[in-house]
């Protein structure tokens, strides 16, 4: 059983009842494969839900898969230094808690299911690995 990472831009379209090739693999990975989020991706999509009835019922969800903590100076240190990289190879990274978790991710060696192609240079040019249903 292989740990997968998957990223809010997933996780709006699949709590949104949206189907793309990213949330039906993930209905099919959940309970064969590790899913997991990172406490960064956690707050992402617990921040953009209104309604309150569906924010607990989605927390509540949530909250049974395996989260990880990204904090810390040696991250931010690492996060800085991607960032740095992209840059100078002129790419433009557009958000730093993406810049995070890719980050997290090629660290950690996960691989990360997304909707977002902020992620494509951190694939192309520092190894992220990614699922491409």
């Amino acid at each position: 059983m292989q740990t997968i990472v998957v990223d809010s831009s997933v996780w709006v379209d699949y709590f949104g009842q949206s189907s793309n090739p990213e949330t039906e693999w993930l209905e099919r990975a959940i309970g064969r494969d590790l899913i997991a989020m990172t406490d960064l991706i956690l707050c992402e999509v617990l921040q953009g839900i209104r309604a309150e009835r569906q924010y607990g019922e989605i927390k509540l969800q949530l909250l049974e898969f395996a989260i990880f903590s990204t904090g810390g100076l040696d991250m931010a240190v690492a996060t800085a230094e991607s960032h740095r990289s992209l840059r100078s190879k002129g790419f433009t990274v557009r958000k730093t808690i993406d810049c995070w978790i890719a980050t997290f991710c090629i660290r950690n060696k996960y691989p990360l299911l997304h909707r977002d192609r902020d992620f494509e240079p951190f694939e192309r040019e520092l190894g992220l690995r990614v699922i491409k249903p």
